[in-house]
């Protein structure tokens, strides 16, 4: 189970645990956290589950696949070194601590 902090774009903090084997994306889904619309239900179909990662975790994610790069092409203001797809970032332990901003809006 990791302990990750999803922040919204009016600063409103939300620590949660997610338990192994789920995704960030369905962490905030289950724990009703606004910010992360999910519309395609985590088949990287769309982009409505974007986040920035905080600067420190970039380096501590596995990188993202050519299929996560093409659709975060469609996301809101997406940061090509902190942007990803919450769907494509697995909760494991090593995933403790890890702190993820919402953009402004999700399209």
């Amino acid at each position: 189970m990791a302990k990750i902090t999803y922040i919204e774009f009016n600063g409103t903090e939300h620590v949660v645990e997610v338990p192994n084997g789920l995704t960030v994306m369905e962490g905030a889904r289950d724990n009703g956290i606004p910010g992360i619309e999910a519309d395609c239900g985590g088949a990287c179909a769309c982009s409505t589950c974007h986040v920035y990662v905080a600067p420190d975790w970039v380096e501590k994610l596995p990188a993202k696949d050519p299929m996560e790069e093409d659709m975060l092409d469609f996301a809101y203001q997406p940061d090509a070194a902190r942007s990803r797809l919450t769907c494509q970032l697995r909760v494991s332990d090593d995933l403790d601590g890890l702190v993820v901003h919402m953009p402004e809006k999700q399209i």
